[in-house]
């Protein structure tokens, strides 16, 4: 692969020029005459240092490829096959109008493969870690039954789905995060500045302090004096933890456990089993044989828990039983929607019941999100009240002992 310099008309008959990546002269010029320009000239392009390399912290300081330009690549090539635009002059007007340094370089290369003759889907399998393994099998399946631009346009919605109910967990958790946060600051603040103050105060008294005021100035001097192997610990058991989420073991029990937590257990489940009934159904519309669509949203669902139950799914289908007692035997659905899969296999209408339970859960989903907000602050003020009434107690005990104390003198 070269780089080659051009210069051509456009079909106004304007002068361009520009450089492209190809194997030969003459991919230079398919690719020129597919997006209807000319050419004039075409040399191989002089080395010249790339900008990265000037700039340091070019590469440091570049915007990666998210969600949202995938979002945006999927309805983009949506339009253009529905328009029956060519795949490569598609690509091409992609990477032209692109402003991003990462996605271009992405355009750059699924073009350059598919002028190499390989498939889209093989094109993208070389960025599985962005796309992911639902995605680029999705791609692979719409090149086989000539359904791609379908494909792109479920595709999008999926997508659309995931972004939407990441977004809404994320704006119901800032709040709770920022109290958290205040919290934490607080309590460094008022054990290294706060307490330590007071302490020299009750060290005049000459007296016994009250249990309470003993663990704070405990907490405080303990807080001041290890503070750099707390942080260690702390920088140990996050590095440890994350590790161990890494291996299979890990990221299996971690996902189980995390479906039974309180408040935002049932969320994640609800939002979970909506995602495999939305990816199975697209599968399945999409002409994917069962066990093989299975095989691939269990790898999609992001969750090792559940996508072991829909393997577990897999396995007795492919021992010949029915769809609807596989998904009895995984524990994880509610009977309604147990009762609607039993319909859908009996009628040949899986799919669109299919799309009726990712609705479902996915109102579910919306539903508990809302009310995240209003179960978790109880829990948060009960968690503010026993802290302020902690140190209220530990710091005016004392004085108050000390008070008593002067009173009964004067009296006596």
């Amino acid at each position: 692969m070269a780089v080659y310099d051009w210069r051509g008309r456009n079909n106004r008959g304007e002068a361009v020029s520009g450089q492209l990546d190809a194997m030969t002269e003459g991919g230079v010029a398919d690719q020129l005459l597919s997006i209807g320009v000319a050419p004039v000239h075409i040399a191989l392009a002089k080395a010249v240092e790339s900008k990265e390399k000037k700039d340091p912290l070019a590469f440091l300081t570049r915007k990666p490829v998210d969600v949202e330009d995938l979002l945006i690549f999927s309805r983009q090539m949506y339009t253009l096959n529905k328009a029956g635009v060519p795949i490569l002059r598609a690509f091409a007007g992609l990477e032209a109008s692109a402003t991003k340094p990462a996605m271009v370089e992405l355009l750059k290369d699924v073009r350059s493969s598919l002028d190499q003759g390989r498939e889209l889907s093989a094109a993208l399998a070389r960025h599985s870690a962005l796309f992911g393994n639902f995605y680029i099998a999705m791609i692979r399946v719409g090149e086989m039954t000539g359904r791609l631009t379908e494909v792109f346009l479920r595709l999008n919605e999926h997508m659309e789905f995931e972004r939407d109910v990441r977004e809404r967990i994320k704006q119901a958790m800032r709040y709770p995060s920022f109290v958290m946060i205040a919290m934490a600051a607080a309590i460094v603040i008022l054990n290294i500045f706060v307490i330590p103050v007071f302490a020299k105060v009750f060290a005049g008294f000459n007296s016994e302090l009250p249990l309470i005021t003993r663990g704070l100035l405990g907490f405080s001097n303990w807080m001041i004096n290890w503070w750099p192997m707390l942080l260690a610990v702390v920088a140990g058991a996050v590095v440890g933890i994350r590790a161990y989420l890494r291996t299979p073991a890990g990221r299996y029990r971690w996902d189980a456990r995390k479906l039974k937590l309180p408040i935002v257990g049932d969320i994640i489940l609800k939002a979970t089993l909506a995602r495999f009934a939305r990816s199975f159904a697209l599968s399945s519309q999409s002409g994917v044989p069962l066990v093989q669509a299975l095989t691939v949203v269990a790898q999609t669902v992001d969750n090792a828990f559940i996508g072991a139950r829909i393997e577990q799914m897999r396995d007795g289908i492919e021992r010949g039983e029915s769809i609807s007692r596989c998904a009895a035997a995984t524990g994880v659905f509610t009977p309604v929607v147990l009762q609607m899969i039993n319909v859908g296999e009996e009628t040949g209408e899986l799919d669109n019941l299919l799309f009726e339970i990712a609705g479902m859960y996915e109102r579910e989903t919306d539903y508990s999100i809302k009310g995240l907000s209003a179960a978790i602050e109880p829990v948060l003020l009960a968690v503010i009240g026993v802290l302020v009434l902690l140190l209220a107690l530990g710091v005016f005990l004392p004085l108050w002992n000390m008070g008593q104390a002067a009173m009964g003198k004067g009296g006596g």
